[in-house]
C-alpha cells in the first residue's frame, strides 16, 4: 500500500478545494501498538483513539524502521478516517495513518507539534 515517494518529484495534478474537503484527516492518540507478525513487510498494528465521535480504530502501519512499539503508545498521529476499511493480511485496517518519507525512504509519522483534542480535523 505504501509507495516510496521521491522528495524531488513535481507536485501532483491540480485539484480543487471541494475535493480536498472530502478527505477527512483527524488526529488520534495511539492507545495500543503491537508487531504485525503476519504482514508481508514489517509493520505494526496500531489502535488509535479518535475521541467519542469516531472512536478507536485499527491501522496497519509500516513504521518499524523509525519507531519501536513501546514509544508509540501515547503519541498523537494523523490519519484519514473516511477511506473504506482495507484488508491487510488477517486484519482489517480501518484508517490510513499518515507520514512522510525520510532520507532513507522510511515513514516518519505526521502529527501536530502540540497536543490537540482527539478527533481534531485537519483544515
Amino acid at each position: 500500500m505504501h509507495l516510496l515517494h521521491d522528495h524531488t518529484a513535481p507536485a501532483a495534478d491540480p485539484t480543487d478545494f471541494d475535493t480536498f474537503l472530502k478527505i477527512d484527516i483527524r488526529v488520534g492518540t495511539v492507545v495500543g501498538a503491537q508487531p504485525f507478525e503476519k504482514a508481508r513487510k514489517p509493520a505494526y498494528i496500531l489502535q488509535i483513539d479518535f475521541g467519542p465521535t469516531i472512536g478507536t480504530k485499527k491501522s496497519s502501519a509500516q513504521i518499524v524502521a523509525n519507531y519501536a512499539c513501546d514509544e508509540l503508545v501515547g503519541r498523537q498521529v494523523a490519519a484519514v478516517v473516511n477511506f473504506p476499511p482495507r484488508q491487510i493480511g488477517p486484519i482489517m485496517s480501518e484508517v490510513l495513518t499518515l507520514g512522510f518519507a525520510d532520507d532513507a525512504g522510511e515513514v516518519t509519522l505526521f502529527a501536530p507539534d502540540k497536543a490537540v483534542p482527539n478527533g481534531s480535523r485537519l483544515f
